[in-house]
């Protein structure tokens, strides 16, 4: 899949780009809108030691010492950490945790929106911490080019805390001080680099924990830990039932009632009923199916196992933050630029996520799967895909992409056709791959969309005259 996602990524890419500062005119990093933080003034950066004074001079002292005594490993570490988003290795163990869970795409959109949310809230408090003291980067001959941007405090170490410490309360299967432990060595190696002096990288942590703190207590009070225990509204044919031969659980029936980013609740775009089983709408959507995949060609089964999603992947979010984040490692943006791009795609997604489960357990409507052979037309149909343990009704692949094509669209706009092809794409996949209904792609690829454009318009208070 991650190869997949890569040539993806390369395709937009050979179609002409518009890099993102180009594209979009922003303010500077420390006026951005943060998602959690009041403001970007809100967590307290005490001042850095005083330039001359004895804590200055050992910080300096302590600098030249950390170079000196550099490893290949802490250069290698500074290095990777300078050439790529500094938001990639954390999202990178992000999807790699989801992977190793059970399917449910809810909660990775989720997880993924707190971590991406977290380091961009951390980048631009630093960055305004940034602009106001002004520190200038060491000047020592190190392992990278002198830092343009003010160096206290150390925007690597506010995004590394922050997000280590978010990954640790999502997944707590790995101790904290492993999390921990990487974003330490992130910092001492940004040192040994010559970037940072100590007082700029422990103030960036000390920062990065603080913002992890508040992502930490919305995520608590987001309804995501609540246990369902109702019943499903009935049985087969109608509604939604578990694959034939199988007995799981639904995945996630609450999701629709978690907390929001930019939506006023999931239910706020709960779309019309979908056509009732047996119904002549309903048949009408059997017979397709079943020719879809009596026509399937190679590309459209190529399709629909490139954005299949099953467990053991990052499932479909995943792929669209792996061809985002091929793109800024071929196209290099600053570093709250990348911040800022993964918490609008993340965000969106997220909202997607929880506004399609909401549509889903509304409905019950079941699956391709039963239905078909419950209607008397193939009575042992099976699909090209796996049946995912959830209804049918809204598409979440439909909707994840939809919305993750309109704010790709806004920061990306010489690709916006590409993009929203791709999104058509990964909703026709469902079809193709026998899991959902044609209007399951089409009602959940409006609904990303209004969810994309939500967030664009939120984004548009980054921009100068805002």
């Amino acid at each position: 899949m991650i190869g997949l996602a890569v040539s993806l990524a390369l395709t937009l890419g050979a179609c002409g780009t518009d890099a993102q500062p180009a594209a979009v005119a922003l303010k500077p990093p420390g006026d951005w809108s943060p998602w959690v933080l009041p403001a970007a003034s809100a967590v307290e950066v005490p001042p850095p030691p005083r330039a001359g004074s004895a804590a200055a001079r050992a910080d300096e002292r302590a600098v030249a010492t950390a170079v000196a005594a550099r490893t290949s490993e802490q250069e290698q570490i500074a290095r990777d950490v300078a050439r790529t988003p500094a938001v990639d290795p954390w999202l990178e163990r992000a999807m790699s945790l989801v992977a190793a869970r059970a399917k449910d795409p809810p909660t990775a959109s989720r997880n993924y929106a707190l971590v991406a949310v977290a380091m961009h809230d951390a980048a631009i408090a630093a960055y305004h911490y940034k602009r106001r003291y002004g520190r200038p980067a060491p000047d020592v001959e190190g392992a990278l080019e002198r830092p343009a941007d003010p160096s206290y405090p150390s925007e690597h170490a506010a995004i590394a805390s922050a997000a280590a410490d978010v990954l640790a309360a999502l997944y707590p299967e790995a101790p904290a001080a492993d999390y921990r432990q990487e974003a330490v060595e992130i910092g001492e190696a940004r040192m040994a680099a010559g970037a940072s002096r100590p007082s700029d990288v422990e103030a960036g942590a000390d920062l990065g924990r603080s913002v992890a703190a508040r992502v930490i207590q919305r995520a608590r009070t987001d309804g995501a830990d609540r246990e369902w225990t109702g019943k499903p509204p009935g049985g087969a044919p109608r509604y939604y039932s578990a694959p034939p031969g199988t007995a799981g659980r639904p995945v996630s029936p609450l999701a629709g009632t978690w907390r929001t980013w930019v939506l006023s609740s999931g239910r706020a775009l709960r779309p019309p009923a979908p056509p009732r089983f047996g119904t002549p709408k309903f048949d009408k959507q059997v017979r397709e199916v079943v020719r879809a995949k009596a026509e399937l060609t190679p590309r459209q089964e190529m399709a629909a196992r490139f954005w299949a999603g099953g467990e053991g992947t990052p499932l479909p979010p995943g792929v669209w933050i792996q061809v985002v984040l091929s793109k800024l490692k071929a196209e290099p943006v600053s570093t709250p630029v990348a911040t800022r791009t993964l918490a609008l795609l993340t965000v969106s997604m997220a909202d997607a996520g929880v506004s399609a489960w909401d549509a889903k357990y509304a409905y019950w409507d079941p699956r391709p799967e039963n239905a078909v052979r419950d209607s008397g037309l193939e009575p042992r149909w099976k699909p090209l895909l796996e049946t995912p343990f959830f209804p049918s009704y809204v598409s979440g692949h439909a909707t994840y992409s939809g919305a993750a094509a309109e704010v790709l669209s806004d920061l990306y706009p010489r690709e916006a056709a590409v993009w929203r092809a791709r999104a058509k794409e990964a909703a026709d996949s469902r079809i193709w791959g026998g899991i959902h209904w044609p209007l399951d792609g089409s009602v959940g690829l409006e609904m990303g969309r209004r969810i994309g454009k939500l967030v664009v318009g939120r984004a548009q208070k980054d921009t100068p005259g805002r």
